[in-house]
């Protein structure tokens, strides 16, 4: 007697005799794009192309002519990218933005990671104090200044000079070797805030289970900051090291509140030397200006990256 088991069984059906279009479906549905992908990106494209690169070409073109904003013009070649490294002006401008963003840069990850570390620890009242730590993020920068110019200009020299501070019983700001510190310290006031909420967010992402351990190890608080801590929060250093140092590079309405670019031109920035030519009358020659510092930050941008990939730190 012949079991089920025994009699022979048909081998089931392939995909393909089931659903025989199953394949040619999946190819159509990889190949074919959702319309809303052009309604949402060919509109940004469009506006990105109108505000930003449609504005910077022509620029580039004004910056080969000898045109002055307004009136006729004609073009002179290369002669403004000439005169510009030639004119001891706006070498100058370029020096102290270098030296002001390299030294803000520095001394805003320094004050950032310390509070950071503050505010990352239990302590009592840390919302709050938090939220105070946090406001100059969001006021002005333009405000901000004008406040600051008064106290440099009346309130310091007051207190300074009724405690014997004689170096301080005059406007810093009107001293061309201590105006630029004035300038550093207003722009760190403000910019620590961002840069501290970044090194919040990568000493939180560290688990606790790291420094339990190194306290079983005997490490103490330098030796697990220097061990543990700092290497594991480099990309959110790395991040806060290029965000900071692109927008110091620009530096403007903190400086325009505060000095001006003065005393003389001692505090002038690039930026501000490339608006003055916007109303100036010397609108291609700063275009020309505009255009050297665009490639100059392209290429820091480029080094930054070249850097963080021999690294091999993950952002």
């Amino acid at each position: 007697m012949t079991t089920t088991s025994e009699l022979p069984q048909a081998a089931p059906p392939a995909a393909a005799d089931v659903f025989p279009e199953a394949p040619l479906r999946t190819v159509r549905a990889k190949g074919r794009i959702d319309p809303a992908y052009y309604w949402m990106v060919v509109p940004v494209l469009a506006l990105f192309a109108f505000f930003i690169t449609l504005p910077a070409l022509v620029g580039v073109f004004f910056s080969l002519t000898n045109y002055a904003g307004y009136g006729d013009w004609k073009f002179i070649g290369l002669a403004n990218y000439v005169n510009i490294f030639r004119d001891p002006a706006v070498l100058q401008s370029y020096i102290f933005t270098f030296i002001f963003a390299l030294t803000t840069t520095v001394v805003v990850n320094v004050v950032a990671l310390a509070i950071a570390l503050g505010l990352n620890a239990k302590i009592k009242w840390r919302t709050g104090i938090r939220t105070v730590f946090f406001i100059p993020m969001v006021l002005s920068a333009l405000v901000v200044s004008f406040v600051f110019n008064y106290l440099f200009s009346n309130t310091l020299p007051v207190l300074a000079d009724r405690f014997g501070v004689t170096p301080l019983a005059t406007s810093i700001l009107a001293n061309e070797n201590l105006a630029w510190l004035a300038i550093v310290l207003v722009t760190v006031w403000q910019a620590a805030p961002g840069a501290t909420i970044i090194y919040l967010a990568g000493l939180q992402s560290v688990p606790s289970e790291v420094y339990e351990a190194a306290d079983l190890d005997g490490a103490g608080s330098l030796r697990q900051f220097v061990s543990l801590t700092l290497p594991l929060i480099l990309g959110y250093l790395v991040i806060n090291v290029i965000l900071g140092f692109k927008g110091f590079l620009g530096t403007y309405e903190i400086i325009v509140g505060l000095t001006g670019g003065g005393p003389g031109m001692a505090t002038q920035s690039v930026a501000m030397r490339i608006f003055s030519g916007f109303t100036g009358g010397d609108y291609s020659y700063q275009m020309a200006n505009a255009v050297i510092y665009f490639l100059i930050t392209l290429l820091i941008s480029v080094i930054q990256l070249r850097l963080i990939q021999r690294r091999g730190v993950s952002l």
